[in-house]
């Protein structure tokens, strides 16, 4: 994909869960996109609130491309070149699948203080 067509994953900087999927996604991924912690972008620039940032992940991309939450991760996947992420995604970005994957992400986005990784502010 070329630059002005690049997808922006945004994430919350100061979750180290979160920034632990960042690194798996970087590790695992064929392609990903341009990653930024949402306390460094111009939020208002991509249409973004403060809230939304810090609720979700955010995916944002050329032709008004706007995805959040689980939805966002299955577009990441299911626009992998890999024969075996793109399935994954689609099938993510299904009913009923994606309503089941919408409240998993919900649930570990509630509870992502708690898991592995303390946050990045207690770290400091």
């Amino acid at each position: 994909m070329g630059g002005e067509n690049r997808l922006l994953l945004v994430f919350d900087g100061e979750c180290a869960f979160c920034q632990m999927c960042v690194n798996a996604g970087r590790r695992l991924l064929p392609y990903m996109p341009v990653v930024r912690a949402w306390q460094f972008v111009d939020l208002g620039a991509l249409g973004l609130t403060r809230d939304e940032a810090s609720a979700s992940v955010q995916l944002v991309g050329p032709r008004g491309l706007h995805a959040h939450g689980a939805r966002a991760i299955g577009v990441m996947l299911a626009l992998q070149p890999h024969p075996l992420w793109r399935p994954l995604g689609r099938v993510m970005l299904a009913p009923p699948v994606s309503w089941a994957a919408e409240g998993a992400y919900r649930l570990v986005s509630r509870y992502r203080h708690l898991l592995p990784g303390a946050s990045v502010k207690d770290a400091a």
